[in-house]
């Protein structure tokens, strides 16, 4: 138990005033180098002021965030070939094995792929298989595009498929052609 008898030390107005002073330094010391650090950050990376620089910012910052594009329904399918297949829509995977995909050009990757045959895997590519989504997620690519796609990924990995011929559309009779009659009669053969 503390003595009752015991009398505390008065301290003097001097002594208290730098317990205080001691007291503060610790948090201010720690406020000033916070402080420090921030505008050392800040001053690291200044903005470029240049003409350029904030045009470019601009157009970024404006820029919308949807594009319009208008496309002729008529216009002729331009069927991709198998490295444009591969490197526009397959690379994302193939290119560096994601999801257990089959690194392009692998031999140990593709071999085992390769025995299954051209069908199987032409089947996988159009159905997709495990973390593989149908048609590699492009659903505009076409089954001639996808044979040829699944022909070059497996030729560098050590097939000898044969590339699927382009198909080739019949010959399209325009609809404004109108036999005349036999008999000469062109005011008939108006409908």
């Amino acid at each position: 138990m503390a003595d009752s008898n015991a009398k505390m030390t008065q301290a003097t107005p001097q002594e208290i005033i730098i317990s205080i002073l001691a007291g503060l330094f610790a948090p201010l010391l720690a406020i000033f180098l916070i402080v420090q650090l921030v505008l050392g950050i800040q001053a690291e990376h200044k903005p470029d002021l240049s003409a350029e620089a904030a045009e470019k910012a601009t157009l970024k910052r404006i820029q919308p965030f949807g594009k319009l594009v208008a496309l002729d329904a008529n216009a002729p399918r331009v069927e991709k070939s198998g490295k444009e297949v591969y490197d526009a829509v397959c690379s994302s995977c193939h290119g560096s094995g994601a999801l257990g995909a089959p690194k392009f050009e692998s031999r140990g990757d593709w071999g085992g792929r390769i025995g299954q045959g051209y069908d199987t895997l032409l089947k996988h590519a159009i159905e997709g298989i495990r973390q593989m989504p149908p048609r590699g997620g492009d659903d505009t690519l076409s089954d001639l595009e996808m044979a040829r796609a699944v022909v070059f990924m497996a030729n560098a990995g050590g097939a000898s498929f044969k590339e699927p011929p382009a198909s080739t559309p019949p010959a399209a009779v325009p609809a404004t052609a109108v036999a005349p009659p036999a008999d000469g009669n062109a005011a008939a053969a108006k409908p």
